[in-house]
């Protein structure tokens, strides 16, 4: 196994997305001044102690999935309370690329393309990784702190420990049970993450056999309230831009609608979205059912929609937006186009009556604040939020919805079983494969408006609560802190 970047190996092209300042006091209007206080001391401590040390955030994409939303977020804080935060994305061939697939896969107890991880894998995956170590040597400095996010850049712990940086490794995803599929992606990981200083799990469920307690933490993932994604805009701002975009009937606003960037400005909503649908789009008052997710097999849409479809006694006005992104925005997903070729013919299959109630939705990524923007529209919109996955890190659209008031359905896994509280917040299904159950869920909440306004103001101080970046921030400080013994 290779432990340092080869002078001889080409240099791949290493991103730095630009991250704006974000002001603490930005979180004010959400946060307690006991929890304000908290945060800015500790951004004070963190900065004093690092001195002219610098946190790097690296992964594999610069959008598309939680991952870089939450990355942007709490690398713009940090940056905000005065430390030097940057934040680096990785190149890879597509062959990378379907090697980290498969770890994905395999490490939420799925087969994927039924291959096995063999040792060619594991000469390519290190290769590609050293190659990226070659052009990060521009950036690294001995004494930095360096965040790796999960397994697309694992495989560089020994290098960035070879730069003389202190490393450590995040799990974004993970499953429960370690069965042989879930515990071989693990062993072909482990040479690199046993060298990391620290690890950061998502559950402590999550973690290895071989993984020390003493080395690893839980962490949950936040949402930034402050962030196009998840501002406050008003019921008839949010239909405008749905109508603005082609989501619903009735006329184009004769403005553009504007939203808020995040750097104070307004700007109109120009965008249009790729829409799948038959027959006329919703009213602005028909009930919406909406997933927000990636096209991936593992978000479970594919039984979202045969629930939906499969109801008996919902409203019939009723309609379900499946949204997803543009798939050529998200370069480190090669399955996308193919899951969403499979929804589209499944969604063709549907009779008429039915068909023309589902739309599948990818929204452009070539403008991320709009992009968000139009979730947080599509989101606020929506009646009922489903999740149903059938393995999940964590799920951050589900806090996102939550945040956003709304009820939500979700599959009891991973993550999501610590958002929602089964009947308060929410609805749980004990088995994500129970598409009766899912569909049954949604109808519950469409057919009781005053039981999913009573869960969907619950989730939303439940997410303020648990799910805020001075929480994550804080842990962060704590965490930095710890690799630099030094300093602390």
């Amino acid at each position: 196994m290779s432990v340092m970047a080869s002078e001889r190996a080409p240099a791949r092209v290493i991103t730095e997305v630009q991250v704006a300042e974000r002001s603490l006091d930005l979180l004010a209007p959400y946060l307690s001044e006991e929890r304000l206080h908290a945060i800015t001391t500790a951004g004070r401590t963190v900065r004093e102690r690092l001195r002219n040390r610098t946190i790097f955030n690296i992964n594999s994409t610069a959008q598309g999935g939680g991952v870089a939303e939450l990355v942007q977020a709490l690398c713009g804080y940090a940056r905000g309370a005065g430390t030097d935060s940057r934040w680096l994305v990785i190149e890879g061939d597509p062959e990378f690329f379907q090697i980290t697939k498969r770890i994905h896969n395999n490490l939420h107890d799925q087969a994927g393309d039924s291959q096995t991880l063999t040792e060619s894998d594991r000469a390519h995956y290190e290769q590609v990784l050293a190659e990226n170590a070659v052009a990060l040597t521009a950036y690294i400095h001995p004494g930095d702190i360096v965040i790796l996010h999960d397994p697309q850049t694992a495989g560089l712990t020994p290098h960035m420990l070879g730069m003389g940086a202190r490393v450590i490794w995040r799990s974004h995803i993970g499953h429960e049970r370690h069965t042989p599929i879930v515990t071989s992606a693990w062993n072909f990981l482990r040479p690199y993450v046993q060298q990391a200083d620290l690890v950061i799990l998502t559950l402590p469920e999550y973690a290895p056999e071989w993984l020390d307690k003493s080395s690893f933490r839980v962490i949950y993932p936040s949402i930034d309230p402050a962030s196009s994604k998840n501002d406050l805009i008003m019921p008839e701002t949010a239909q405008d831009i749905l109508k603005q975009v082609g989501l619903l009937s009735g006329p184009t606003p004769h403005t553009p609608p504007l939203i808020r960037r995040e750097d104070g400005s307004l700007a109109p909503v120009r965008s249009r979205v790729d829409a799948v649908t038959d027959g006329e789009l919703p009213a602005p008052d028909d009930p919406i059912v909406v997933q927000v997710a990636r096209w991936d097999r593992l978000k479970g849409m594919a039984g979202v929609m045969r629930g939906f479809a499969g109801l008996n006694h919902r409203p019939e006005n009723a309609h379900l937006f499946l949204v997803g992104p543009a798939v050529s925005g998200v370069a480190d997903d090669p399955e996308a186009a193919q899951v969403l070729a499979e929804r589209v013919e499944q969604w063709r299959a549907l009779p008429d009556e039915v068909r023309k109630r589902i739309h599948l939705t990818t929204v452009p990524m070539d403008d991320r604040e709009e992009n968000a923007a139009i979730i947080n529209a599509i989101q606020r919109h929506a009646t009922v939020v489903v999740q149903k996955s059938l393995a999940e890190g964590f799920g951050l659209t589900v806090t996102e919805a939550m945040w956003k008031g709304k009820p939500m359905v979700g599959s009891a896994v991973g993550g999501i079983r610590h958002q929602i509280i089964d009947g308060e917040t929410g609805i749980l299904l004990p088995d994500p494969s129970d598409v009766e159950a899912c569909g049954q869920a949604i109808r519950e909440l469409l057919m009781n408006p005053d039981k999913a306004a009573r869960m969907g103001a619950a989730a939303k101080e439940r997410a303020r609560e648990l799910f805020l970046p001075d929480r994550h921030l804080l842990q962060y400080a704590e965490l930095i802190l710890d690799t630099m013994p030094e300093a602390a």
